[in-house]
């Protein structure tokens, strides 16, 4: 656990936790290698965990009728997930890895667990993902916007 936690501090998400926060996040993570192509979510599927990304790029993607859409791009330091933390608890979105990946990778029901017993731990997690999923959100409008103003899908080109 160790070797987990003294990775979460070097991380900037995690850099203004408290190290009991860590400690609890670290102790719910482990290491994960993922091979490129590898599907990490998929829309609307359960949602148990979150990663850290250490290594590899991940494309988080949107499903149309003619396909996906690449919203964002995320890379080391980057976190992926955060439909783990609210009900109906499924996913937003497809994530798939462009390259091999290195992740850590946190086991969202018993970090669930140590929300609900430790309200500050809890408080802590919710405002950290908060700010994560409005840049997520900003970043599919932005992509959006991008796609539907240059002869996107729709618009009869």
């Amino acid at each position: 656990m160790n070797e987990l936690l003294a990775i979460l501090e070097d991380q900037p998400f995690f850099a203004d936790m408290e190290q009991e926060h860590r400690r609890l996040l670290a102790a719910c993570a482990a290491k994960c290698g993922y091979p490129a192509g590898t599907r990490l979510m998929r829309d609307h599927e359960p949602a148990e965990t979150f990663w850290l990304i250490r290594e590899g790029q991940v494309a988080l993607e949107s499903p149309l009728r003619e396909g996906c859409v690449t919203f964002q791009t995320l890379g080391p330091g980057d976190i992926l997930g955060w439909s783990w933390l609210l009900p109906p608890y499924r996913a937003s979105y497809d994530a798939r890895a462009i390259t091999d990946l290195q992740t850590l990778h946190f086991d969202a029901g018993v970090l669930r667990e140590h929300m609900e017993a430790n309200p500050a731990f809890g408080y802590m997690l919710m405002k950290h993902f908060s700010a994560l999923i409005v840049q997520r959100l900003q970043a599919a409008r932005l992509q959006a916007l991008d796609i539907y103003s240059h002869g996107g899908p729709g618009d009869g080109t």
